[in-house]
């Protein structure tokens, strides 16, 4: 990014026609640059105005820069405008801020920041704006990836998870731990400066007591990771089965929509379709894929390929099986092979004379309970229903959500952590206090186990932005508008 000495400016409102499209000027001389093209009605020069306040105004410039005929051309009135100014250190980037709310037209808008560039300005960077307020104090790294967040939230619950990161629960919670961490290291290291004089400033037992604790703190915000993590993405949910089972009227019936072709020939899904819905403010990302079989046409194995990924890949399974059909050698293997991954085992075709039972299908499922690898069975629901008539479908919807999130989201108390940087920070931050408290039980020097809290300390530090990276700060300011 540039230097943070410039004075930028960018679009912050989406481009294309609107009621209002606002212009974002900060920096040292942003009062002066934007007044350059500002003409107050007030006749008020904009550092002689009350900032936090809305003051009408026009835009002026004169877009001939160059030629015989700059010389003679009069700066002209574009538009009727709204001004606010707000002053450092009490701004969104902690810097002398001004906002231009025009007419939403592009030509406005881009006609605004042309002749701010002219004056003295520069085109803002993504995500220049939230960096600066970044680096100036205003908020640390957590709560720069909650207006991220916040902007691209897909749902209310990750609206909601955003916001907490936002208004820095997230950041207390990191915060708290560090400061146990940083007095445990202080009583380590005074204990060091007398070692010679067997001067102890915190016992053994109170120090692993205490790194237990924030142990323990951590592991509860990583266990909330892949919750968070289906909240804010989505979560991905692939209905699988042989062909014919349903596949593809589940999709649609679920949607409401004939999203998918619909045929009783095998291998009519060649592709994977993936379709969003909303569940009880949680998104739902639905793939459909080809029926799973044997087969020489290349397409279609193509597309079982592309399923069997997408399947890898997913949350939640949907297992459809044809009720109207008893069940054959290809339906066990599909309970054998997606034992482990959390399931809604559905009988599908209810509408039509039961062949293939409820009963039959759980028990089926609980044999392959017993012999499952490594005795890990990922968790089941079971669900009845018909594509064709609708029935049921309301039940799989809400079975899908219950399986993927909900237990912890649902807390009033609880902070959710929904970020792979935060989910591998804090996991590092884990792993190098257990190795502390490992040191502590052999009796390791106070400086071997001073230093995996110090190892913590700055896993945790790197979460707030306590610690940064210039590569990593880039990475994450990258993601965001221009304009924000």
């Amino acid at each position: 990014m540039g230097s943070l000495d410039d004075t930028i400016c960018a679009v912050a409102t989406p481009m294309g026609e609107g009621g209002v499209g606002i212009v974002r000027v900060s920096g040292v001389r942003a009062l002066p640059v934007a007044s350059s093209i500002l003409q107050l009605r007030s006749g008020k020069s904009l550092e002689q105005i009350k900032p936090y306040q809305l003051y009408l105004g026009q835009f002026i410039w004169n877009p001939i820069q160059s030629g015989e005929d700059a010389e003679r051309a009069i700066p002209s009135v574009l538009d009727e405008v709204l001004v606010v100014t707000m002053r450092a250190p009490r701004s969104y980037t902690g810097e002398d801020v001004v906002e231009v709310h025009a007419h939403g037209g592009p030509v406005i808008v881009n006609a605004i920041c042309e002749a701010l560039t002219q004056t003295g300005a520069r085109l803002a960077e993504p995500g220049e704006f939230t960096k600066r307020g970044f680096l100036n104090g205003r908020m640390d790294l957590t709560q720069a990836e909650g207006v991220l967040d916040t902007i691209r939230a897909n749902s209310l619950q990750s609206l909601k998870i955003a916001q907490e990161h936002l208004q820095g629960r997230l950041s207390l919670l990191i915060q708290h731990q560090r400061d146990r961490l940083v007095k445990l290291v202080a009583h380590l290291e005074a204990g060091m400066d007398f070692v010679d004089d067997d001067i102890q400033f915190i016992d053994q037992s109170e120090l692993k007591h205490d790194t237990q604790e924030i142990l323990g703190e951590i592991l509860q915000l990583l266990e909330s990771a892949e919750e968070g993590r289906m909240i804010r993405e989505g979560i991905r949910t692939v209905i699988v089965g042989r062909p014919n089972v349903g596949k593809s009227s589940l999709l649609n019936g679920i949607l409401g929509t004939n999203r998918a072709i619909v045929s009783h020939i095998p291998g009519t899904t060649r592709d994977v379709l993936e379709e969003a819905i909303m569940v009880e403010g949680v998104m739902i990302r639905l793939f459909d894929t080809a029926g799973l079989r044997e087969t020489t046409d290349e397409l279609e194995n193509e597309g079982m390929h592309r399923a069997n990924q997408a399947i890898e890949d997913a949350d939640v399974l949907i297992v459809s099986f044809d009720g109207s059909l008893p069940p054959n050698d290809k339906d066990l293997s599909f309970i054998e092979k997606y034992i482990q991954k959390p399931c809604v085992m559905v009988l599908n075709k209810i509408d039509l004379p039961a062949k293939f039972s409820m009963k039959e299908l759980q028990s089926i499922v609980n044999q392959n309970r017993i012999s499952s690898e490594d005795g890990f069975v990922g968790e089941k629901k079971y669900v009845e229903v018909s594509a064709l008539t609708g029935e049921g479908l309301d039940r799989l919807k809400r079975a899908i959500k219950s399986l993927a999130v909900g237990r912890q989201f649902e807390a009033n108390d609880s902070v959710l952590v929904s970020r792979l940087r935060h989910k591998t920070l804090l996991h590092n931050a884990g792993v190098a206090l257990k190795n502390a408290i490992v040191a502590i039980d052999d009796g390791l020097s106070a400086e071997c186990v001073a230093l995996e809290l110090r190892m913590a300390l700055n896993s945790l530090g790197e979460i707030v932005g306590a610690i940064t990276n210039e590569d990593i700060l880039d990475q994450i300011f990258r993601e965001f508008c221009i304009g924000k």
